[in-house]
């Protein structure tokens, strides 16, 4: 006859197997202002530089240059975003930046969530190997690919346009691991599931799986689409005509007008072209968080 365990005859006391916590050390008082003082200067130091362009923005030329370190002018004004909006085709360059940034974004979320799909899900000979050697393309530099990716784009024509800016982005390794993460933190009874009613692996992925991991293809789509807005080297090598700029080359046009840097023109066309990323950013945080806690839950 079984004996329950914490029973007198079975000779193992109750508390036998109850691990004992040990309790949280608190914070001083001392410590905690200390912390909450570094973080203070983190954050201040974090945010001086945009609330220093959004300032100098409002301020006159003349203003600037005489009180460089004032956050805020006396008399703000809004002549250097008319002068941006009129003297510059700056909606043109926000459409340009705008497509570029969503075919990027879309040829990257594409096929990071298909071969991401692969890699989890199906068993084929190399598998690892090869899922680790698209993992390191995420580590090589720019440097190193730029002169063939440029290259590849002149011998095919495609200077001057925005495919030929794309080209090279189509995959990205850091998304194809960080979707391949989220992917496997999904039940497997939910894709076995699926494939016992003999639904198509395409119909699984697009009804099954991809409503599991939307946090992650949403943070994935905000970071691929701030990364190429905010690119500038790249499309300053394929992009030759002023009418096919994006925006971080056309802040450059401001540093060479009437001789000199026009600060305050500089500094509101870069306002306008944070807007965006910004925004995008604020309301998507906290799945951006989540990915990359949770990139490394499984597997």
């Amino acid at each position: 006859m079984n004996k329950a365990i914490g029973s007198p005859d079975a000779g193992i006391p109750e508390n036998a197997f109850i691990l004992e916590r040990k309790p949280k050390r608190r914070f001083t008082m001392f410590e905690a202002g200390a912390l909450g003082f570094l973080f203070l200067l983190v954050a201040v130091w974090t945010a001086f530089p945009m609330l220093w362009m959004i300032g100098a923005s409002l301020k006159t030329n003349v203003a600037i240059s005489n009180d460089p370190l004032s956050l805020w002018p006396a008399r703000p004004t809004l002549e250097h975003y008319r002068y941006v909006w009129t003297q510059v085709p700056f909606a043109r360059y926000i459409v340009n930046t705008f497509w570029v940034s969503l075919i990027v974004t879309a040829a990257k979320l594409g096929t990071s969530v298909l071969a991401a799909y692969a890699f989890s899900f199906y068993r084929f000979r190399g598998r690892e190997v090869l899922f680790y050697a698209l993992l390191l393309t995420a580590f090589v530099p720019f440097t190193a690919t730029m002169i063939p990716n440029y290259l590849l784009v002149a011998r095919l024509g495609l200077l001057s346009s925005v495919l030929g800016v794309a080209l090279p982005q189509l995959a990205d390794g850091l998304g194809i691991f960080l979707l391949r993460q989220a992917f496997r933190s999904v039940p497997l009874s939910f894709y076995e599931a699926a494939r016992m009613e003999r639904v198509g692996p395409l119909r699984i992925l697009w009804h099954v799986l991809l409503p599991l991991v939307r946090p992650s293809l949403v943070a994935l789509a905000i970071l691929f689409f701030i990364n190429t807005w905010n690119e500038y080297f790249w499309p300053f090598l394929i992009l030759k005509e002023k009418s096919s700029y994006t925006l971080p080359i056309a802040l450059q046009m401001f540093t060479n007008l009437e001789g000199g840097t026009n600060w305050g023109a500089m500094m509101a066309a870069s306002t306008l072209t944070s807007l965006l990323p910004l925004l995008a950013y604020a309301l998507a945080q906290r799945q951006i968080i989540e990915t990359f806690l949770h990139s490394g839950v499984k597997g």
